[in-house]
């Protein structure tokens, strides 16, 4: 019987090796997996490449990730936010790599590499640095630049509710990139605030199924990453 259920945030992430890629879900604070993100520091794997939407706030969650010197490049839309404080100093620095992506670029390089369509021509980014030393074509009277799919080893993200296959629901605007991360990742690492049984969620609303994920486990009252950095908290403490 497939049971992906995991009671240990280390075990959970204790596979991710060094040079890894990483999708990690969230929308800024909204479905960000900070357990698992913090689970990720312990267990020290580094040289890794982050997906995320942004690079995080203060000094928590995928912040500490980067300031902990574990992250080498990101892949991002939003690399500087007003909470950001650690990759903007590392970068003007040089030790952290960045390639910026357009968010809806971001989104659908992600959904193609899940999708197993390697590129794709978008018109955004056109005429623009983002643009330079890719491939160009024209359609229907306008440039188009050539994206490639985004895949990644690892994809860590956050769901409202899950079984023990791994069958997923999202609360809201938590749900973002995490649907999609799920399917570009070869192995999907998901913490759910509710584990319920098998048949208990109906079908019709399950966002992600259980065939794009791989373990699960729950965290019934996940750390708020606003509250942390109210609160001063960094991590390690």
């Amino acid at each position: 019987m497939i049971d992906k259920r995991i009671d240990s945030l280390t075990a959970a992430v204790a596979d991710v090796f060094d040079g890894a890629t990483i999708m990690i879900g969230g929308f800024g604070e909204a479905g960000s997996p900070i357990e698992l993100i913090h689970a990720l520091i312990d267990v020290r794997a580094k040289d890794l490449t982050v997906i995320n939407n942004n690079t995080g706030s203060g000094h928590v969650g995928l912040a500490a990730l980067i300031e902990n010197g574990q992250v080498s490049k990101m892949i991002c839309s939003y690399p500087r936010t007003l909470g950001s404080k650690v990759f903007p100093k590392l970068y003007r620095n040089g030790k952290i790599e960045l390639e910026l992506v357009p968010q809806g670029t971001l989104a659908e390089r992600i959904r193609a590499g899940g999708a197993g369509i390697p590129a794709f021509f978008t018109a955004t980014s056109v005429d623009t640095p983002l643009a330079a030393g890719k491939e160009h074509r024209h359609f229907n009277g306008r440039n188009h630049v050539m994206e490639y799919g985004l895949k990644a080893d690892f994809a860590l993200i956050k769901c409202k509710c899950a079984d023990r296959y791994g069958n997923l629901t999202y609360n809201k605007t938590a749900r973002n990139f995490a649907p999609i991360m799920a399917m570009a990742a070869t192995k999907t690492i998901v913490q759910t605030g509710t584990l319920v049984e098998v048949d208990t969620i109906d079908p019709e609303i399950v966002v992600t199924p259980g065939i794009f994920v791989d373990r699960v486990i729950a965290i019934s009252d996940p750390v708020q990453e606003s509250k942390l950095i109210a609160e001063g908290m960094s991590y390690p403490c």
